[in-house]
């Protein structure tokens, strides 16, 4: 089990996309979705992955994770017992400054929707921000994929 500690920001325009290194179409759905433990299903090009994910602290930059890889098949197998709706999105890897973001764009139900989230060492980590980002979400539930699941980006006010 290890802690990620991360950092979630809007994407305010299409810049991203001519500096990422690599794209990754990810369809995920959760097995269970409470706050205080999530359990996600992904498909992930041609990975399959089971996480486990804790509570955020109070800050919402950090919690626990556990994830193992399962073949793509048992990831598909375990879809069909997943919670109603599904998060579609791909993934772009983008370098900037010695940070690697991930970016977000979503379908479906959450079209228009683009987000960033920076993986850091420590809470206290300085963030450069390269111009694409915009306001930063970090521990804004409403932006977690668990939560865009039942309350879908299109559906808010």
């Amino acid at each position: 089990m290890t802690v990620e500690i991360e950092r979630k920001y809007l994407v305010h325009n299409d810049q991203f996309k001519s500096l990422a290194h690599r794209s990754t179409r990810i369809v995920q759905g959760y097995l269970n979705s409470e706050k205080s433990r999530t359990v996600r299903v992904r498909i992930m090009g041609e990975q399959g992955f089971l996480t486990i994910k804790g509570i955020s602290n109070q800050a919402g930059l950090s919690r626990f994770e556990w994830e193992k890889e399962i073949s793509v098949q048992e990831a598909q197998d375990l879809l069909k017992l997943c919670e109603q709706g599904v998060i579609d999105k791909t993934r772009y890897l983008v370098e900037y400054q010695n940070q690697v973001f991930e970016v977000d764009e979503f379908y479906g139900d959450n079209q228009g929707l683009v987000v960033a989230e920076l993986e850091l060492e420590s809470e206290q980590q300085a963030v450069t921000k390269p111009d694409w980002l915009g306001e930063e979400v970090t521990g804004d539930n409403r932006y977690y994929n668990s939560s865009l699941m039942k309350q879908p980006y299109s559906q808010w006010a």
